[in-house]
């Protein structure tokens, strides 16, 4: 089809066409006609498919049109179908000669898709000669004032100059090229009519770089310089013209860094310029402060809650000693670590910010102090801060810390980022190291580069063999795609002088050499290893040393590749990408679980407010400083109560046992007054006054503690505060010291009150009986109990209750019976025996010779086996439970005795010294008391609230303590809930801003 189209037909398709017809000649007749019969249908068809006459002749010999008309020997309705089926003959025998039309079609263009690709590839492999359009005129201008140039000779010209002239970087010096370029005379044989005037006006005309180019062919013309450079080798004329290129390139490159610093001069006299709280007030909300606050927060709920962000951060990794820490000095313009001779020098984590600023200063997150990097002495400050810090976050046993360090660098010039410079790996543990040390830093380093998002800054020293490198493999391990990883090789000065192989080099930063892959590689320097050298020293180093660097002019380096300049901002591009790319993923993160966690509140605590370890805290505070003010609400007669109560019940003991009972035996009232004199005081100077005191205290603690034990009945109380109560509380009477002062007055109002004898009133009379008929009773209940627990049960007991003696129990039990013999004998002394006498029988307070071995006799009469001691010990509490049954019956004859002491007769059976003891012992109580109240109310409550206050405060500033008194889900929940809703508050607001910037 595509031959009919243009009008040729070959023989070998005549003869297909010819061999089809022919075939089906026989059966044209009953075939239905292909074309219609009329030649005015048919010359219609024919004009219709627009053939031209070599077509209409072809058709009309091999179809039905060349025919004769047989319609005059036919009938009409047999004309009609022979007519049909004729051309339906035709047709289907053309229709397998139509398919080759497909054939042909699907050859036409494969083959036209063929010389395509074929035509690209030899284009591609013609050198790229688009750089002669910068130095020749285009075709428009040349022809405008050359119109009869000869084209076949400029071509000719064009090719010998591409032969002629080796390679060339992408702006060669058009000096060089003057060696290459025509002369005058070979110009005027292209253009006769034109003159080098002419040449000169154009060449001239707004460009610079082609007037260099006419001169140089002026030069030429002249034949000074063609002489010399035909005299000039290939090699020289091509190292001639990369040492003019790499001119050229540092010419810029220090015309760039003149530029840098005029603006970080004119930036920092801007910030300067407005008003300084404004500046400060910025500076704050700067976009890196910002987002370094976010990663404040969220380093501290991963160390809580265990979890890892996601957020980008730089991590610099690399071998120790490889000059990790000396790339960061470096991108932050300033030597802020501690440096070593060798040794391991970065023990935790550090995190520095690095942010723009008008002044170069440094600090840290938890401290005010601002470090002024330009001083000499601050920088040392600063060093020796950061070595403290270190060691300070070091356990003992431990070398490394996962404690991180956090610091900003402000400074005119900063590229703004945050990095994270973690200790060195190391092969071996040395001596002084822990033994995981090794096993540690690599686990932090992973740590660190396991985060998806942060940026991998791979340092490896390029003065040792590539073979030795720790660093690579671990990287190659966390980002083997070598999507988020930059790497720098350091020391390259070194490596220059050391390495037989440049060819080396070259392979590492083509990423070539090592198993890992990286976005990008870079070459630095150090400085000479001075560590007194200051950054400017460095940087003039390193720019001096590439220079000169033979590595980079033969190639080795690439421009791009070199300077920690060129790294930093390599640096800063890729954060800020990976920033702009992951942190609205991370907001949207914080918020799902920002929502999960107040879900959990609402069906747990629906009443309750959100108040996490601080807020509560600060609530429990308060309820205690309520309580310990209701110190003041106390009565003064309830303070007086409960101290004389509780001062009777510490000298009860020490009143009966040592004083009373040794003056009850003596034999009359004088040498009973003048014993319990002397007991008195010696009791009142050395020992009442101190325990007083001790009472007196115990007796606040008792009081503050029912406070709170009220507190604790009450509807509204929250039981979270107990054990901070309980804590405050032991830990307030533990410190608290009651005045040095209060013994020495106490002792003075005692000795006062127990040297007074005179009962002025009846009433006084009386309450001293029934004090002492109280005291007796107490412990005659004591005696009581303690014998029946001596003896065991009764006969009730061993009847009704199944109760059985031991055999010490039935020993002592006998003894007893033989003991109450002895001392019923002065319950039935004759009262007129006692009226002749003058005397009423006591029996002393020990058991003589003869009676103790009467009982033991009786009792071996018995069958009982006991000793001299058993029997003593017994009769100690047999005589006890009997003398204080008598007291009482004096106690109570002593009621109406009053008429006779106060009227000093002496000479009746009473005898009611004992009274006088008691009163002036109760008189004693209660002026102490008194003094004790006196004391409380007015001295030790509001002391007692100062030292509370300060141990609460003192517990404020300790997290640790307020995590150990404040605890549970409830607590948990609140902290981790507030700290997501600030993460998630900060992210929001850093997203606007960096929304707001783009």
């Amino acid at each position: 089809m595509l031959r009919l189209a243009s009008g040729t037909f070959s023989p070998s398709c005549r003869y297909c066409v010819e061999k089809l017809t022919s075939r089906h000649a026989s059966q044209r007749l009953s075939q239905k006609p292909l074309l219609p019969t009329n030649s005015r249908t048919a010359s219609s068809l024919l004009q219709s498919t627009h053939l031209n006459r070599h077509h209409t002749q072809l058709l009309c010999q091999y179809s039905t049109l060349a025919r004769p008309n047989l319609r005059n020997f036919m009938t009409p309705t047999s004309r009609i179908v022979q007519s049909q089926q004729r051309n339906m003959s035709v047709l289907s025998k053309l229709r397998p000669l139509l398919k080759i039309r497909y054939w042909i079609l699907g050859a036409g263009i494969g083959g036209g898709y063929s010389a395509k690709v074929t035509y690209e590839s030899w284009k591609d492999k013609v050198p790229d000669m688009s750089w002669l359009g910068e130095y020749l005129p285009d075709a428009d201008t040349v022809s405008k004032f050359i119109p009869n140039v000869d084209t076949d000779k400029y071509r000719k010209f064009l090719l010998k100059l591409k032969k002629s002239i080796p390679e060339l970087p992408e702006t060669p010096d058009i000096a060089s090229l003057k060696g290459y370029l025509p002369d005058a005379d070979k110009m005027k044989d292209w253009s006769p009519d034109v003159t080098m005037d002419d040449f000169s006006s154009v060449f001239n005309e707004d460009n610079s770089i082609t007037t260099g180019v006419m001169t140089a062919m002026k030069v030429n013309a002249e034949g000074s310089e063609e002489e010399s450079a035909k005299k000039m080798s290939d090699k020289e004329r091509l190292q001639k013209i990369q040492e003019e290129f790499l001119q050229e390139q540092l010419k810029y490159q220090r015309q760039l860094e003149r530029l840098e610093k005029e603006n970080k001069e004119l930036r920092k006299q801007i910030m300067l310029k407005g008003d300084k709280a404004v500046y400060k007030r910025r500076t704050k909300k700067s976009l890196i402060d910002m987002y370094s606050e976010v990663l404040d927060e969220l380093s501290e709920y991963d160390s809580s809650y265990n979890t890892q962000d996601e957020l980008p951060r730089v991590v610099v990794v690399g071998d120790q000693s490889a000059g990790k820490t000396s790339v960061l000095e470096m991108v932050a313009q300033a030597r802020i670590f501690p440096r070593g001779a060798g040794e391991m020098m970065t023990r935790a984590p550090v995190k520095v910010t690095l942010s723009e600023g008008p002044h170069h200063i440094a600090m840290f997150k938890d401290s005010d102090r601002e470090f002024d990097l330009t001083k000499e002495s601050e920088l040392e400050a600063l060093r020796r801060e950061v070595e403290i810090r270190m060691k300070a976050s070091v356990r003992p046993g431990q070398t490394v810390s996962m404690e991180t360090i956090s610091m900003s660098v402000k400074g005119p010039g900063l590229q703004r980022m945050v990095l994270v410079d973690l200790p060195g790996i190391i092969s071996t543990e040395t001596q002084g190291m822990a033994s995981a040390t090794k096993e540690s830093i690599k686990m932090m380093c992973e740590h660190y580069m396991s985060n998806p998002n942060a940026i991998i800054l791979c340092i490896q020293d390029g003065s040792v063999d590539a073979e030795r490198s720790n660093v690579t493999d671990l990287v190659s391990q966390m980002d083997p795609q070598g999507k988020r990883t930059i790497f720098v090789l350091t020391k390259v000065d070194l490596a220059e002088k050391n390495i037989t192989n440049p060819h080396r080099i070259k392979q590492i930063l083509e990423g070539k050499l090592f198993p890992m892959k990286a976005l990008g590689y870079f070459a630095v320097v150090m400085g000479r290893g001075n560590k007194d050298d200051s950054i400017d020293t460095i940087r003039g180093y390193e720019e001096e040393f590439f220079r000169t660097s033979q590595l980079f002019r033969s190639g080795v380096l690439k421009a791009s590749q070199m300077t920690t300049q060129n790294l930093s901002f390599a640096v800063s591009d890729c954060f800020w990408k990976m920033v702009k790319a992951s942190v609205e993923q991370q907001a949207d993160t914080y918020k799902a679980a920002r929502f999960n966690l107040e879900t959990e509140w609402k069906n747990n605590y629906p009443s309750l407010r959100q108040l996490d370890r601080d807020e509560l805290f600060e609530k429990g505070k308060g309820e205690i400083l309520d309580e310990v003010m209701n110190l003041s609400q106390v009565t003064p007669k309830q303070w007086e109560e409960a101290l004389w109560a509780k001062l009777w019940e510490q000298a009860a003991e020490h009143v009966i046992e040592n004083i009373y009972l040794p003056a009850a035996q003596t034999e009359s009232a004088g040498h009973f007054n003048t014993t319990v004199d002397i007991k008195l005081k010696q009791w009142a100077d050395q020992q009442l006054p101190k325990k007083s005191v001790q009472v007196g205290w115990e007796t606040l603690q008792e009081e503050l503690k029912c406070l709170m034990d009220r507190g604790r009945d009450a509807q509204n109380h929250d039981d979270i505060f107990d054990h901070l109560k309980e804590a405050v509380i032991k830990e307030a009477t533990r410190k608290h010291r009651w005045q040095g002062e209060a013994a020495n007055s106490l002792r003075v109002i005692q000795l006062n009150a127990l040297e007074d004898r005179s009962i002025a009133e009846k009433s006084q009379w009386d309450s001293a009986i029934k004090f002492m008929e109280s005291t007796l009773q107490d412990k005659l209940f004591e005696t009581e109990s303690k014998i029946n627990q001596m003896s065991g049960p009764g006969w009730v007991g061993r009847w009704f209750k199944w109760q059985y003696q031991s055999q010490e129990q039935a020993k002592c039990a006998a003894t007893k019976t033989e003991l109450e013999k002895i001392v019923a004998l002065d319950e039935k002394w004759p009262a007129y025996q006692a009226f002749e006498t003058g005397s009423i029988r006591k029996h002393p307070p020990y058991l003589a010779m003869d009676e103790t071995t009467t009982v033991r006799k009786n009792l071996e009469a018995q069958g009982v086996e006991v000793d001299n001691d058993f029997i003593k010990m017994t009769w100690h509490e047999v005589y006890r439970r009997h003398f204080l049954k008598q007291a009482l019956v004096r106690a109570n004859e002593c009621r109406r005795g009053f008429y006779y002491y106060q009227r000093g007769i002496t000479d009746t059976d009473l005898e009611c010294h004992d009274i006088v003891l008691f009163w002036r012992i109760q008189k004693m109580l209660q002026c102490t008391s008194n003094a004790l109240r006196q004391q409380i109310m007015n001295t030790e409550a509001r002391r007692l609230e100062k030292e509370v206050k300060h141990m609460l405060e003192n517990l404020g500033e300790d997290p640790q303590k307020k995590l150990g008194l404040l605890q549970g889900r409830r607590v948990t929940l609140a902290e981790e809930l507030k700290k997501v809703r600030g993460i998630q508050e900060k992210l929001e607001e850093f997203i606007e801003a960096l929304r707001k910037e783009k």
